[in-house]
C-alpha cells in the first residue's frame, strides 16, 4: 500500500472533512500534504462566495494529514487563516509547508488557491506533539 493509500485511509476517518465537506488528499509525504476540494453549492454562501468555514476546514485538515502522517500524534493550539481573495475557479487546492519542527511543538503554514492560481488564503497552525 503506497503512503497516498494509508492516508486516505487513516483520514477517511474525518467523516466531516471528507465525507461531509468533500475533500481529497492528492499528496502526502514527510511534513507536508496536498488537499483539494471541487466547490459545490453547499460550500457556498448566500452571495455565492466560498464560506470561511469551508476554507477553514480545507486549511485544518491540510494540517491534520501533513502534522500527523507517520509522525507523533499532533493536535491543533492555534490557528490563523487569512484570507486573501475569491476562488474564481471551482476547485480549491492546499497546501502545506512545515515552518518549525521543535521538540514539543510545530508550526505550519497551508496555502490555499483555486485551479486557476488565484490566491484564496494563508493560514498558520501552530501544533502541540502529544507523547505517549
Amino acid at each position: 500500500m503506497t503512503d497516498l493509500e494509508k492516508a486516505r485511509e487513516f483520514f477517511g476517518g474525518d467523516l466531516y472533512a471528507t465525507d461531509a465537506t468533500g475533500i481529497v488528499i492528492e499528496e502526502v509525504g514527510d511534513h507536508f500534504a496536498r488537499c483539494s476540494l471541487e466547490i459545490a453549492r453547499k460550500h457556498q454562501n448566500a452571495y455565492g462566495g466560498v464560506m470561511g468555514g469551508v476554507i477553514c476546514t480545507l486549511a485544518d485538515f491540510t494540517f491534520a494529514v501533513c502534522s500527523n502522517f507517520n509522525q507523533p500524534h499532533t493536535v491543533s493550539l492555534n490557528c490563523n487563516v487569512n484570507f486573501l481573495g475569491m476562488p474564481k475557479g471551482k476547485k480549491l487546492l492546499s497546501q502545506s509547508r512545515q515552518v518549525k519542527d521543535g521538540r514539543s511543538t510545530c508550526v505550519y503554514q497551508i496555502d490555499i488557491a483555486d485551479e486557476l492560481g488565484t490566491q484564496v488564503a494563508m493560514a498558520t497552525f501552530t501544533g502541540m506533539k502529544l507523547v505517549k
